[in-house]
């Protein structure tokens, strides 16, 4: 594994990798001549929910069907509490490796009740303890007065504490989570989010969950992992992976980025929209003196007003209305296009000049103009 991954996988805060329940080390994935796991390493460390974050057909729901168990990798090497279960000449089978999952659609068996789908997978055990566990579980994901329901007669929201239920009830290794709230309504979306972590932490169990929604990602998780082209391009926590990507793609997926280039002379960077201090700039090296950068801004990093005198930076291109906000694209004269946001009652037409201005409280991540990662990535 190289340097770069094994810093950015295998540590979280002070923990070593030895407190790792589940780790991947250079996986590799092929379909025919297309590779879809390319060289994949991670870590996920005891009671941790880590998120597989990118777009469809990035790999992410492959690499959770190669931890489950569901398909055997082409190369590399999948532990389990330091075990191996796949790699050359070692295959350990799905029932096997102490995996709960919590599929899209939920799955539960629909002839059977609340109760009896949470005991499904709890055939070993006495029937006491059998019935202790499903009353724990039920109080848990707090059901404990459904537990005679059956699914069509529960909500999208309970189905799916049914369903979580379920897969905790063996006391699993880990659990892996299959887009979990893909098929809930908006606003049971962001009750849910809330809701299954505080399941998983109370539950104190490992989470691996997949999803390709920057917001789920960033408020159920403990660390994103975001997977691009079946490879992780950034691991981190979310407020790290958000406020200092290591390549464009990220800054790009995790929400609106605008790249403003600038001249680095001494103290401050010089844009088209006036200096940046040098300090703003996130580990701005002074080897890059006198040389062209591009700094990420997202929409509430800048302000536009309607140009007065002859001070438009630019016109403003395109307006979405958002309900509360409104998001606005403005192309500067000097070619860049940068972003805003403004309040939803703040209107600036179509072809307007615009004057322009950085309006951040916080550093701002840059690239070398024109590199796709950041200096960050390239040190690691």
């Amino acid at each position: 594994m190289s340097s770069k991954l094994q810093q950015q996988t295998d540590v979280l805060g002070d923990e070593s990798v030895t407190d790792a329940v589940l780790e991947l080390d250079d996986v590799q994935k092929r379909y025919g001549t297309e590779t879809v796991i390319d060289d994949l390493s991670l870590s996920v460390q005891e009671g941790e929910i880590l998120t597989l974050l990118g777009p469809s057909g990035c790999g992410k729901t492959t690499t959770l069907r190669l931890i489950s168990g569901l398909e055997r990798p082409d190369g590399g090497e999948i532990r389990l509490n330091g075990d191996p279960v796949a790699r050359e000449g070692t295959f350990v089978p799905p029932e096997q490796r102490g995996i709960g999952v919590v599929f899209q659609e939920f799955a539960l068996f629909p002839h059977l009740t609340a109760r009896e789908n949470i005991a499904f997978g709890l055939n070993e055990w006495s029937k006491q303890e059998r019935e202790q566990r499903v009353d724990e579980m039920l109080d848990l994901v707090g059901l404990a007065d459904q537990g005679e329901s059956y699914p069509d007669q529960l909500s999208g929201g309970q189905q799916q504490r049914v369903a979580l239920a379920r897969s905790l009830a063996p006391e699993p290794e880990m659990i892996l989570l299959d887009e979990p709230f893909s098929n809930l309504d908006v606003d049971l979306r962001v009750q849910m989010r809330e809701e299954v972590r505080r399941i998983l932490k109370e539950a104190g169990v490992t989470a691996v969950s997949v999803t390709h929604d920057q917001e789920e990602a960033m408020s159920i998780s403990d660390r994103v992992a975001v997977v691009n082209e079946g490879r992780i391009e950034q691991v981190g926590d979310p407020e790290a992976v958000f406020q200092h990507p290591e390549s464009r793609f990220v800054a790009s997926f995790l929400g609106h980025a605008s790249f403003l280039s600038g001249y680095v002379t001494g103290d401050a960077v010089e844009t088209d929209l006036g200096s940046v201090p040098r300090e703003q700039i996130h580990g701005l090296a002074p080897e890059y003196d006198m040389t062209r950068i591009d700094i990420l801004l997202r929409p509430d990093d800048v302000s536009a007003r309607i140009a007065t005198n002859g001070d438009a930076h630019g016109h403003v291109v395109q307006r979405r209305y958002l309900g509360p906000t409104i998001l606005y694209e403005v192309q500067l004269d000097n070619g860049d296009t940068v972003q805003c946001m403004h309040n939803h009652d703040d209107t600036v037409p179509l072809d307007t000049d615009v004057s322009v201005a950085v309006d951040a409280g916080h550093e701002l991540s840059w690239f070398p103009h024109g590199q796709r990662t950041s200096v960050m990535a390239d040190d690691d």
